[in-house]
């Protein structure tokens, strides 16, 4: 018989079924199949992005006789108004822009990003310490990101602050890990590597250094 719908019961029967199945050799028991549970392999933690970088700033350029060799800029909303001196010529000035909009344009976005609860996250995520301060620098202009393992503190280059979520994150965890390993050895890397996009980052970092 099989089983039919709702749970019922349905099939035939015929007068050979009455007579009871024909008898069969006796045959030795098998024993149960073993069979070995499989574990499910562990998934990516899913961190939820980093902002992304405000839209480009609205740029505007006043030319002032009374300044001779030197530029300020400020920020009002989403325009950086720059006044530079009267006597600069098209290169001068292009400079000068370039500069303060590069500048001012890490800043709103690193601004935009809580680095605590990003490392705090990712952190949990990866089984590595959480620092005891991060924060944006400036001043870092050949790493990307440094680590004093006695303090537990941890800086990143605001170079980065316009860069994929991916490309910070794996500059976080690589930091993250230094507070366990001080060097670059085989233990730290194994850490790091918990981080399943850390090739990927490394290679887009090495271009912006080649670049």
């Amino acid at each position: 018989m099989t089983a039919g719908m709702a749970g019922q019961l349905s099939g035939q029967m015929s007068l050979y079924d009455l007579l009871g199945p024909p008898e069969e050799p006796a045959v030795a028991a098998s024993p149960p199949l073993q069979i070995a549970r499989v574990e499910p392999k562990p998934q990516p933690a899913q961190i939820e992005p980093v902002v992304p970088t405000p839209p480009p700033l609205q740029v505007e350029v006043t030319r002032s006789r009374r300044r001779k060799k030197t530029a300020e800029a400020q920020l009002l909303g989403s325009t950086l108004k720059i006044r530079i001196p009267a006597s600069c010529n098209a290169d001068e000035e292009r400079y000068f822009v370039n500069h303060f909009q590069d500048k001012f344009e890490r800043s709103r976005a690193s601004a935009m990003v809580d680095l605590e609860q990003r490392a705090k996250k990712l952190a949990a995520a990866y089984r590595l310490p959480e620092p005891a301060s991060i924060r944006w620098v400036s001043n870092q202009k050949s790493q990307w990101g440094s680590c004093t393992p006695s303090d537990g503190s941890i800086r990143l280059s605001d170079r980065m602050a316009g860069f994929p979520a991916w490309v910070v994150d794996y500059v976080v965890v690589h930091e993250l890990a230094h507070l366990v390993e001080g060097d670059h050895s085989p233990a730290f890397w194994a850490l790091v590597n918990r981080y399943p996009k850390t090739e990927r980052a490394r290679g887009y970092l090495m271009a912006k250094d080649e670049g």
